[in-house]
């Protein structure tokens, strides 16, 4: 899974270079352990599954059990499967209690999700009263809430990312850098000592950042210019900003700062080694800045940020998890994810894994620890798609100050003018289809510099307007205006 992909997690969080759970069988129904009451609610997850899962849901179990009077059982399927395989689910109502959301907007229209507008603030007080309001209001669904979001990463912001071991290799200054053009002087420096390694490590898939918002996602042309008119929806692909970051991608392109396969390479550049200088990443404020990056590095990273700290919808419904509207065991299902978002013991056990094995607290403290050599991929669930973060243990690298800064930066952080608007694309489902097959065209060219934009844009914006491009605007921006009223 290529980092410069954003998945639709965008702004995922290098939180998960611990192990996701996913992948793996499972009884699919709600049951009672043989010989007592004791119920085991279902649950699906996304990603891969640890290999001690066992020994991980036995002590977890235990918690769960003394607390709630509940077990979980938790059926793995992994990132390239998930999505087909919880449609096959959901379409034939099989019975399940929780889940990782798959196209929660959708799903919750169609009835798919139990309802938790009342069940959340009752069965899971503490986790709901603990979200930040933009988790609210980012995942209401005809003014209902559908989701327990996993409180993380709610804002996310987009920054040029340096292997900081070849910055100093060479002498090379970051210092002033805002924008992906200030950046240029230091890409040309670099290339003329290594013409061989990557000055800006993209590929397929790459998106050019900047201050937008996106009602359905960055790979359709409709968006919200966020230093612009927030209340008009426009094609970024006929925006003078958004042009002139394609002109310097494609400047880029044409001095060989850019690899020459980027639009069509899956050419990994693993964050650890020298196969790079710059890279794009996405940041949050459970990544502490570079900590978090570097760590999973094994080196130092620095960035740079070129785009405000947003929240926004996509950021909001991240990690949702969702009640199947066929469980049986609606209300213990939300006690449960109320328990795992707000039991720190529960919690850690989990993320970081088997306390004395994988971490140990520092003596005197109650919420800093270290890590043992137990401490190993594969070893335990990542955070940002297990529970709560806010109550997550800390490294002792993560100081005090880290920690106010983090939520100063919460506070602070901007909110998108879309935060929570969700387009019914019922009556022009034909024309985004299409649209979406035009895109799929000129994305990656256009995006990584390959193809010269002022020739190219033109022959685009024709193909949209072929495919029906303004019957589309003209719908999302009368469904926007109703929504901002």
């Amino acid at each position: 899974m290529k980092l410069w992909k954003k998945l639709a997690f965008t702004g995922v969080s290098a939180l998960m270079v611990g192990t996701l759970a996913a992948c793996g069988g499972g009884s699919n129904a709600s049951s009672n352990s043989e010989g007592s009451d004791s119920i085991t609610l279902q649950m699906y997850q996304i990603g891969d599954k640890p290999d001690n899962y066992d020994a991980l849901m036995e002590v977890a179990n235990k918690r769960i059990e003394d607390k709630i009077g509940t077990k979980v059982n938790i059926n793995y399927i992994g990132f390239g499967d998930y999505e087909k395989k919880m449609n096959v689910i959901i379409s034939s109502g099989e019975n399940y209690d929780i889940a990782y959301a798959n196209n929660y907007v959708s799903n919750a229209q169609k009835g798919a999700f139990a309802d938790l507008t009342e069940l959340a603030p009752k069965y899971a007080k503490d986790a709901y009263d603990a979200l930040d309001e933009a988790y609210i209001k980012g995942n209401l669904v005809n003014d209902k809430l559908y989701a327990l979001p996993v409180n993380g990463n709610v804002f996310a912001q987009q920054v040029l990312t340096f292997n900081k071991p070849l910055l100093d290799k060479y002498n090379l200054s970051i210092d002033g850098i805002e924008s992906y053009a200030d950046a240029e002087k230091v890409l040309q420096e670099f290339h003329k000592k290594e013409p061989n390694t990557a000055a800006f490590a993209i590929g397929q898939g790459f998106k050019v950042q900047g201050d937008f918002d996106y009602p359905l996602g960055n790979t359709l042309p409709f968006a919200i210019d966020l230093n612009g008119d927030k209340a008009k929806i426009i094609n970024q692909y006929d925006n003078k900003t958004y042009v002139d970051l394609l002109r310097t991608m494609h400047s880029w392109y044409q001095q060989g700062l850019i690899p020459s396969d980027a639009a069509t390479s899956s050419k990994d550049y693993p964050l650890e080694g020298n196969t790079w200088l710059l890279r794009g990443e996405t940041q949050g404020p459970f990544d502490y800045g570079d900590t978090i990056l570097s760590n999973a590095a094994n080196q130092e990273l620095v960035s740079k940020s070129i785009t405000v700290p947003l929240k926004s919808t996509g950021q909001a419904q991240m990690a949702n998890f969702v009640v199947s509207n066929t469980s049986k065991n609606k209300e213990k299902a939300v006690e449960f994810l109320g328990l795992l978002n707000s039991d720190a013991e529960l919690l850690n056990g989990l993320v970081w894994g088997i306390e004395g094995e994988a971490w140990e607290k520092v003596d005197g403290t109650d919420d800093k620890i270290k890590l043992l050599d137990g401490y190993q991929p594969k070893t335990h669930m990542s955070a940002w798609n297990t529970g709560n973060n806010a109550i997550l243990y800390t490294q002792e690298s993560i100081t005090d100050e880290m920690i106010a800064t983090r939520d100063k930066s919460i506070e602070e952080a901007e909110t998108s003018p879309i935060l929570g608007f969700s387009f019914n694309t019922d009556s022009v489902k034909t024309e985004i289809s299409n649209i979406s097959n035009v895109m799929n065209q000129y994305m990656d060219g256009l995006n990584t510099g390959t193809v010269d934009p002022d020739e190219t844009l033109p022959k685009l914006l024709e193909a949209l307007d072929k495919a029906g491009y303004e019957k589309v605007l003209t719908e999302m921006q009368k469904q926007y205006d109703e929504f901002r009223k």
